[in-house]
């Protein structure tokens, strides 16, 4: 049974947590307003004394699932990999993040901390890299919850790639791996790419 948010203290937060767990319960194609207002059991006015609009929330939202981005001495691979995994922690999180990064909403947390990372690698054009990374990470993110989330539905691949494929998320790692590593390009440290040096 879900807990219930009648006493849950109505402020900016309050509400953003509902979301959250909301967006994990319905995903966000079903994630309004009207159903954020009913589980807190207020009007949906109400929610717009604390976010303009939805898309506000949803920046909001985009902010604290990604807000455990790895910083200080991760390497660019790892940072990246934090990021990834925070967008898979929530159900189409890395689509709301996406959606969110596309209309430059939110902050630019995670892609700051890619950029020090490359910093500190020594890589040439960080900021440049750094956007090409995070396009990277999000698109490749999404394509990886949209498998997940046909597979959870029964959707098969027809012919012999059903067959061949038991897992739909299968090598995907390894490609992930390869595509951050060749965005990145070559860092300081030449024995131990994409660390930061000891």
């Amino acid at each position: 049974m879900s807990p219930s948010y009648n006493s849950t203290r109505h402020d900016r937060d309050g509400v953003a947590r509902v979301a959250l767990a909301l967006l994990d319960e319905v995903g966000l194609a079903d994630l309004s307003m009207r159903r954020i207002a009913a589980r807190l059991d207020v009007q949906p006015s109400a929610l717009y004394w604390h976010f303009a609009s939805k898309q506000a929330l949803l920046a909001e939202l985009a902010d604290r699932i990604t807000a455990g981005t790895p910083h200080e001495d991760a390497s660019v691979l790892d940072t990246a990999r934090g990021i990834r995994d925070a967008l898979f922690a929530y159900r189409d999180g890395a689509e709301l993040v996406l959606s969110t990064y596309a209309l430059r909403l939110g902050s630019s947390a995670a892609q700051t901390a890619v950029h020090d990372a490359l910093v500190a690698g020594g890589a040439d054009s960080p900021q440049e890299r750094a956007a090409a990374i995070m396009h990277f990470i999000l698109g490749h993110a999404t394509l990886v919850q949209q498998r997940m989330h046909a597979d959870s539905y029964g959707a098969v691949l027809s012919g012999d790639a059903a067959s061949a494929v038991d897992d739909v998320t299968a090598g995907l790692d390894r490609v992930f791996d390869l595509g951050v590593t060749a965005l990145a390009g070559a860092l300081r440290s030449s024995a131990a790419p994409l660390r930061d040096p000891i």
